[in-house]
């Protein structure tokens, strides 16, 4: 069931992702064709399936259709089939009380909803070099919304709804707002670095909310290492273009290209949020922590 809404969710996202860019309402107009206009049947916008019965084109223009609506309709399938297994696994193997029950549901509808927010922003920074606020900044406000949560509930099934223990919801703010800010900074700090010594913007303003947000839905540990598995994404995915022949024989046009960081940075995020934990664990148990 997972998988399905996630694949519905995704044709959902495919929409926003070739309108916002352009200004457009997700809305109104109906689906249409982008090149010629032509509204869509309900048998042509079923995720995945539609786009393999038409063969990746239009079914009267015949203008190609791009690959990456079959993609992110079986991305977002495939990780909201994952959250949904763990969370009827989790479910069925640890007794729970009611808010502990109520805790673990909020926490697997924040990995559904920051699934959904970290693939839009990959797709957007690799097509377009662009993280728009109003999406980084309504994900700040839900990361701590749902921290807050978290903190309470926790709290009420320790010691019973006091408000004199309050101090212990207080304080998890406080640790979400200091990762937030530590999260952008180490992104600040690289770009002010870059231009002190290159004069020229480095790393966009983008980024550093990407992490804040980051920040806020993941911690601070969480963010660091979508921000380790991000850099070395990138690293990597320039060494592969450096590669190419055509890229070294231009190698001062290759220099000035722009990478979209926060594409890798989602990815991180993405890996972080579902096996981070393992992973830091596995990484202190070989640093001897």
């Amino acid at each position: 069931m997972g998988g399905l809404l996630g694949l519905a969710v995704g044709s959902f996202l495919n929409v926003c992702l070739s309108r916002w860019p352009e200004g457009e309402s997700v809305v109104n107009p109906r689906s249409h064709c982008r090149s010629c206009g032509r509204t869509l049947a309900w048998w042509e916008n079923v995720p995945v399936v539609s786009w393999l019965a038409l063969r990746g084109r239009c079914r009267t223009c015949k203008a190609g259709i791009s690959w990456r609506y079959p993609l992110i309709e079986l991305l977002l399938g495939a990780l909201w089939a994952t959250i949904a297994w763990r969370t009827i696994a989790w479910l069925t193997d640890v007794p729970l009380s009611t808010l502990g029950l109520a805790d673990g549901l909020v926490r697997s509808i924040g990995l559904f909803m920051l699934s959904w927010l970290l693939v839009a922003l990959a797709i957007l920074d690799a097509e377009h070099l662009w993280i728009p606020n109003s999406i980084t900044y309504p994900g700040i406000c839900i990361g701590l919304l749902l921290t807050g949560i978290h903190f309470l509930l926790m709290e009420w099934e320790a010691e019973g709804p006091h408000l004199s223990k309050l101090s212990t919801l207080m304080n998890g703010f406080l640790g979400c707002l200091i990762a937030i800010l530590i999260s952008a900074g180490i992104v600040l700090l690289i770009r002010w670095t870059y231009w002190l010594i290159r004069r020229r913007e480095g790393i966009g303003l983008g980024d550093a909310k990407l992490m804040a947000m980051l920040g806020a839905w993941l911690g601070l540990s969480g963010a660091l290492l979508s921000f380790a598995i991000g850099v070395v994404l990138g690293a990597f995915f320039a060494l592969i273009v450096l590669a190419i022949p055509a890229a070294r024989r231009e190698s001062e046009t290759w220099l000035a290209a722009k990478l979209p960081l926060g594409t890798f940075l989602c990815i991180g995020g993405i890996i972080s949020a579902l096996w981070g934990q393992p992973i830091i664990e596995a990484y202190k148990r070989w640093a001897g922590f």
